[in-house]
């Protein structure tokens, strides 16, 4: 009887436990150290579970700038369309929405959990809760088993190390796994937040804490060249700017951010205007609304609590008339509304990331087995790994990916 060991119920450690446990001579022991399974599960999606993604392979990659071509092998064994049958199977059914993002059509987290529980218990996985791995014991670069927070050691033929990264630690993700394939020799590619919001000091920002922006498109600049750029919605908050574009760009903010390289956003309010189609709106508006004061006069163009805001940032009275405002003022205000600076001082820490960026050095383990390269019977999945993606399924496709191909792997070597 082969003895596999899994540290971590999360998605990747839940998805290799129940592969590795297809094969009946094969004893499975599942790690936890919180109370339940799948704790960062309950919380993905707002508490929905956006399980994975409809877009095909090339989308995928391109939508995980950490090594996501790491995951060509992964994704073939284990895509999509695989985990959305898998789902249906065990009796979750799911929904595609909005950017082709599949939930569970409950909407309830809670949901896959609790299924996912029952396959355990059905496919005789032992689970061993409030169980903290501290130690992943070996004998010439072999694995042999595993020490626990209390001393306890369990021998192992195989350890699957899905212990998670290090953003939202109260889910179990306190950077332990990291720290456990340290300690094995293995290189830790330097930890950032991917996928957290961002900090300003402009008070104007924080003025306007709670507001949402739809159809705009935010543009990084590094060192004073555009680096990066999306189109989506953001929000404002008492600390600076979040949603899901915002998120998406965090990664690299984050990085260049800790290179101590100055970083500022520019906000197009109205990008699917040209300057020239810009400046008609304002003038039609403006005549529509002459007798007005400036800042009642764009109540059809912008949220009422942003105008006085983008009118003084373009230096005009906000009492002023609307059929006596300048070319120049009107061009000064155009220029405004497709770019408006916000500076960006620091991400959020990291453990308010909904994703780590950094784990193990993906050239240290085999992409196709997802085997460790130094140590042998040590295999690895899930946000342990450097592997990060934006939001909208990507993340925890590439969470299943891995833990299906070690779990398949660790069970037939």
């Amino acid at each position: 009887m082969k003895k596999i060991v899994v540290i971590g119920a999360g998605a990747a450690g839940i998805l290799a436990a129940l592969q590795a446990a297809k094969k009946d001579d094969n004893k499975v022991i599942l790690m936890e150290r919180n109370d339940r399974i799948g704790r960062k599960l309950m919380i993905t999606g707002k508490g929905r579970c956006n399980i994975t993604n409809v877009a095909d392979l090339p989308t995928f990659i391109k939508n995980i700038p950490g090594n996501g071509k790491f995951l060509y092998s992964a994704f073939r064994n284990f895509f999509n369309d695989d985990v959305i049958s898998f789902f249906e199977k065990i009796g979750v059914a799911t929904k595609v929405e909005r950017g082709g993002r599949v939930f569970p059509q409950s909407d309830r987290a809670v949901e896959v959990v609790d299924t996912l529980c029952k396959c355990l218990y059905d496919a005789k996985v032992e689970l061993q809760l409030n169980t903290k791995a501290m130690k992943i014991i070996t004998a010439d670069h072999k694995v042999t088993g595993v020490k626990t927070a209390v001393g306890q050691i369990t021998s192992a033929d195989v350890v699957i190390l899905a212990a998670g990264g290090s953003s939202y630690p109260a889910t179990g993700s306190d950077g332990n796994g990291v720290h456990l394939a340290s300690v094995l020799g293995h290189t830790i590619e330097e930890l950032h937040p991917a996928l957290v919001p961002l900090e300003t000091d402009l008070d104007w920002v924080k003025n306007l804490q709670g507001l949402s922006l739809r159809n705009v498109r935010v543009s990084v600049f590094t060192e004073g060249k555009k680096s990066a750029e999306m189109f989506g919605e953001m929000m404002f908050t008492h600390f600076g700017v979040t949603g899901p574009i915002i998120l998406s760009l965090s990664r690299a903010i984050a990085i260049s951010l800790s290179k101590r390289q100055k970083v500022f956003l520019t906000i197009n309010l109205k990008p699917a205007l040209t300057p020239e189609q810009l400046d008609a709106r304002l003038q039609r508006d403006f005549k529509k609304y002459a007798h007005k004061q400036m800042k009642n006069a764009m109540i059809d163009l912008l949220p009422h609590r942003l105008i006085p805001i983008i009118l003084d940032l373009a230096y005009i009275n906000g009492e002023k008339p609307a059929d006596q405002l300048s070319k120049k003022e009107r061009y000064k205000l155009v220029a405004t509304l497709r770019n408006l600076s916000v500076d960006i001082t620091k991400s959020r820490p990291l453990a308010e990331a909904i994703v780590t960026c950094g784990g193990v050095n993906v050239k240290e383990i085999d992409p196709k087995t997802m085997q460790s390269k130094l140590i042998d019977g040590l295999y690895f999945a899930g946000e342990v790994v450097d592997v990060d993606g934006y939001t909208g399924g990507f993340n925890l496709q590439a969470a299943f990916s891995m833990g299906y191909t070690a779990g398949k792997n660790a069970s037939d070597c």
